[in-house]
């Protein structure tokens, strides 16, 4: 049995390339949209939830408080733009145009060739009703990083079914 299956994690897919944590700490594909947290670059203590829907491309961008976005005013402002950056870095740029359902132009397109195809569908604001699960799951990340390593079962973790000695 290797080392990572005797311990509480589970193994990381590594990311395309390295990110930048420090702007955008907390990027995902999930729940049909391209979400994550950027980091403001005005306050060190406001982050804006941003997230664009695959497809149609509605977006939305707000901070921790849930205040609007003042750039974000009928086209992608810079968090979004941020956003899509870093998950080309953590993801790959075909993956994510996978994902959000865009078609790229041939050759080595990368995130221009995203961010302009994206943008020119004309995308729309939406609600910014899924900002608050978005934050939440960052912060829950977060308190997995306070944890010391161990191979001891995390309470909260024990619902998956063991392993071992089942036939």
């Amino acid at each position: 049995m290797s080392d990572w299956e005797r311990s509480s994690t589970v193994r990381v897919v590594p990311p395309a390339r390295a990110r930048r944590l420090a702007k955008v700490p907390f990027v995902e594909l999930a729940d049909g949209r391209l979400q994550g947290v950027v980091s403001s670059g005005s306050d060190i203590e406001r982050v804006y939830v941003s997230s664009v829907e695959a497809a149609g491309f509605t977006f939305a961008c707000s901070t921790n408080n849930n205040r609007p976005c003042g750039g974000a005013r009928g086209y992608f402002c810079n968090h979004i733009r941020a956003l899509i950056g870093e998950a080309v870095l953590q993801y790959g740029v075909e993956r994510v145009a996978r994902y959000m359902r865009v078609d790229l132009p041939d050759g080595e397109p990368g995130v221009i060739e995203l961010h302009g195809a994206m943008s020119a569908a004309r995308p729309a604001q939406g609600d910014r009703a899924a900002a608050a699960p978005v934050f939440s799951r960052f912060l829950r990340h977060l308190a997995y990083l306070e944890l010391a390593p161990t191979t001891a079962p995390l309470p909260e973790m024990q619902w998956f079914p063991p392993t071992r000695g089942v036939a």
